[in-house]
C-alpha cells in the first residue's frame, strides 16, 4: 500500500526544519551525531499523526510543529536507548548510534534528546503538551519492564499482552494524536478523543509488527526474531492457550532452550499457523483498526479525514 500525504506535504517540510533546529548542539561530537540522526530518521509516522490530528480538529500552528518535534525527539531517544539494551547494530537500514558510537555515548545521546524535547516545550510554555507526552514516556518504561518481567517466566496471557503493548507501543502514538488535537483546540475533551483514536491505531500497529515474525503470503518470509528473544506475542499466546499439555510443554521448552535452532523456530511458526494463531491476531488487529476509524468517522468527510484514514489503513496493510 502506497502512503499519500500530499495534504500535509508543506507542513511536513516545516516540521522537518523545526526538528532539525531542535536537535542542534554546540558540542561538535553531539552535533555530528544529531546530523546523522536527522539523516537516518524513518517514515515520520508519529509527526504525521500529530499534524493530521491537529488539522482534523482545528488549525495547525507553531505549537503543533513543536508537538510533532517533541514526539519525534522522544521516539528517537527511546530507539537509541533500545538499541543499547538490545545491542542492535542496525536501525532502519543504517548503522545504529550504538554500532557507531557504543554504549556510553548512545545513552548520553538518548538523554540529550529527552532533555531537548522537554526544553522545547518548557521554553515555549507548552505545558499541557509536555504533560501529555511525559505520560507516554512513563507508560513506555512501565510496559517495557512489565514485558521483561513476564518474559522471564513466559507467563503472559492475552490480557497482559494488551497491557504491555498499550503501554509500550500505543502510548506514544496515542499521545501524538492527543498532543496534535490539543495544540489546535486547547480542548481537553477533544485531546482525549484523539488519544483514544491513537491508542487503537497503536495497538493495531504493534499486532502487525508481531505478525511479521511469522510471515504471510503478502509480507514475505518469517523472521522468527520475537521467538529468538523469547517474546510471547499474540499469535503464540493464542496457540499456547489452545494447545494440549504436551504441545504447550514442547513449545515453551523450545522458546526457553532452543530458540536459536532454525528447525525448532520453524516448528513453532508452523504450529502457530496450524492452530489459527495468525488468523486470530489478524482479526484482533482489524478490530482495533476499525475502532480507531469509528472515532474519526465522527468528523466530517474531508480530504484531511481521508488522509488520516489512509494512514490508519497503512499501519495494518504495510509490508514492513
Amino acid at each position: 500500500m502506497k502512503l499519500s500525504t500530499e495534504i500535509i506535504d508543506d507542513e511536513l517540510r516545516i516540521f522537518e526544519s523545526v526538528f532539525k533546529d531542535s536537535v542542534k548542539s554546540q558540542t561538535p561530537l553531539l552535533d555530528r551525531i544529531m546530523r546523522y540522526v536527522v539523516r537516518t530518521k524513518g517514515k515520520q509516522l508519529r509527526p504525521m499523526f500529530v499534524l493530521l490530528s491537529a488539522k482534523l480538529t482545528g488549525k495547525i500552528n507553531d505549537s503543533t510543529y513543536r508537538a510533532a518535534s517533541l514526539v519525534e525527539l522522544l521516539h528517537t531517544a527511546s530507539l537509541v536507548h533500545d538499541d543499547v539494551v538490545d545491542e542492535s547494530a542496525e536501525r532502519r537500514g543504517f548503522f545504529s548510534i550504538y554500532a557507531l558510537w557504543k554504549t556510553k555515548i548512545s545513552v548520553l545521546v538518548g538523554d540529550y534528546l529527552l532533555a531537548k524535547g522537554m526544553l522545547l516545550s518548557l521554553d515555549n510554555n507548552d505545558f499541557t503538551i509536555l504533560q501529555i507526552m511525559s505520560r507516554a514516556v512513563k507508560q513506555m518504561s512501565e510496559g517495557e519492564l512489565l514485558q521483561i518481567e513476564k518474559s522471564r517466566s513466559l507467563n503472559i496471557d492475552e490480557e497482559t499482552y494488551f497491557t504491555i503493548i498499550r503501554s509500550k507501543t500505543a502510548s506514544l502514538l496515542a499521545s501524538a494524536c492527543s498532543a496534535g488535537a490539543y495544540s489546535a483546540t486547547q480542548n481537553d475533551a477533544m485531546a482525549e478523543k484523539m488519544r483514544q483514536f491513537g491508542e487503537w491505531v497503536g495497538i493495531a500497529f504493534q499486532i502487525k509488527d508481531d505478525l511479521f515474525d511469522y510471515g504471510t503470503d503478502d509480507v514475505g518470509k518469517p523472521t522468527g526474531n520475537d521467538i529468538k528473544e523469547k517474546k510471547l506475542t499474540l499469535p503464540l499466546i493464542y496457540t499456547l492457550s489452545k494447545s494440549d499439555k504436551a504441545t504447550k510443554r514442547e513449545l515453551i521448552y523450545i522458546i526457553k532452550n532452543q530458540n536459536r535452532i532454525k528447525s525448532k523456530i520453524e516448528f513453532i511458526i508452523k504450529t502457530v499457523k496450524h492452530s489459527g494463531g495468525i488468523k486470530y491476531a489478524e482479526d484482533k488487529m482489524y478490530e482495533c483498526r476499525d475502532k480507531a476509524l469509528s472515532i474519526i468517522y465522527e468528523f466530517p468527510d474531508t480530504p484531511v479525514r481521508q488522509t488520516l484514514e489512509n494512514l490508519v489503513r497503512y499501519t495494518t496493510d504495510r509490508k514492513k
